[in-house]
């Protein structure tokens, strides 16, 4: 660490008021990609010399050694103890016609960006869903959900998403994926801050729900959230409306997990809900994910939302008028 600071001092790059000089302060404690930094970098400082392709290197690598955080920092098991299972890294949760199992984070966040690295379950899942979200407490509670629905061996997995703010949900939309999740590792992140909420897979973004607030759609802000994790049955629903049911033949069902990160605005319970809203909605830009350039989607990826919505969208409750002759107000302004 301290010859890379050594560098950016060199490198004129420790302007604590700059977006890569911020980083230096946290002492790259923020979570971000190799192609995060090295964009960030390239943008910044073009023309590029050999030396500082070095030094942007280093610092990449760096920060994705200490931006990947065990599991027991952040999270512990929240049902079925005996159904969750360590293996170095990796994590599994186990479904069987028994129970199913679930892990929770020790924390509550409001704003900010989690990530999990996700290997779903192989062969027949038919019935079974897995589900990583987001989610406050009671009956008005927000809530952003992946869940990934399972299938017969040899069918695409469908990836439902889902909104609940202040307690009202029925936001659902369904996309395949453009790979298959069961044969290798893939991260699904939730990006949170004061103007959206952005569902990503592989960083790449598939859907996304605009602050619009001051048109009448409520935009969850001020209740802190979990992070959670399952796989439990689900054949009532999951796997063509009900009509494939989960044959436990095959069980168990079993997804596996690694590369947990939190990188969030933490809400101590000892402090007041109202005070942690204020300290984590502070208009001084304390957090990267406050600054101005992620208050909407780039350019680029815009076009990846574009494409993938294009080509692997399957439902949307905004066109399905036989549940929504009223087509919802955030569908109007969002589209």
């Amino acid at each position: 660490m301290k010859w890379l600071l050594t560098q950016a001092n060199r490198f004129g790059y420790k302007n604590p008021g700059s977006y890569v000089g911020r980083l230096f302060a946290k002492k790259v404690s923020v979570e971000l990609k190799f192609e995060e930094v090295l964009s960030v970098m390239a943008t910044a400082f073009a023309p590029v010399s050999v030396k500082l392709l070095f030094f942007c290197f280093s610092v990449a690598l760096l920060l994705g050694l200490v931006s990947s955080s065990k599991f027991d920092e952040l999270f512990q098991p929240s049902w079925a103890l005996d159904h969750v299972i360590y293996e170095g890294e990796q994590l599994k949760l186990k479904l069987d016609n028994y129970s199913g199992s679930g892990f929770a984070s020790k924390s509550k966040y409001l704003f900010g960006k989690t990530t999990i690295q996700i290997k779903l379950v192989e062969g027949d899942s038919a019935g079974t869903v897995t589900a990583f979200y987001m989610s406050s407490e009671g009956p008005n509670h927000n809530e952003f959900d992946f869940e990934f629905l399972g299938n017969t061996t040899g069918e695409p997995y469908l990836v439902q998403t889902n909104l609940y703010v202040n307690g009202v949900g029925n936001r659902e939309e369904r996309m395949n994926l453009w790979f298959d999740p069961t044969q290798d590792f893939h991260s699904y992140s939730l990006l949170w801050n004061q103007r959206q909420v952005v569902f990503m897979v592989d960083e790449t973004p598939i859907r996304v729900y605009s602050n619009k607030e001051r048109k009448g759609v409520p935009f969850p802000k001020d209740q802190a959230m979990g992070v959670y994790s399952s796989i439990w049955n689900a054949d009532d629903w999951a796997t063509q409306g009900g009509r494939v049911k989960t044959d436990w033949t095959h069980a168990p069902f079993v997804a596996s997990y690694k590369g947990f990160e939190i990188d969030g605005c933490e809400c101590p319970d000892s402090v007041a809900a109202v005070d942690n809203a204020k300290n984590c909605s502070s208009s001084e830009r304390r957090f990267w994910w406050d600054e101005p350039v992620m208050a909407e989607l780039n350019l680029h990826q815009h076009h990846e939302l574009l494409w993938v919505r294009a080509n692997h969208l399957v439902y949307d409750y905004c066109v399905d008028t036989t549940r929504f002759p009223v087509t919802p107000l955030e569908c109007v302004l969002h589209h």
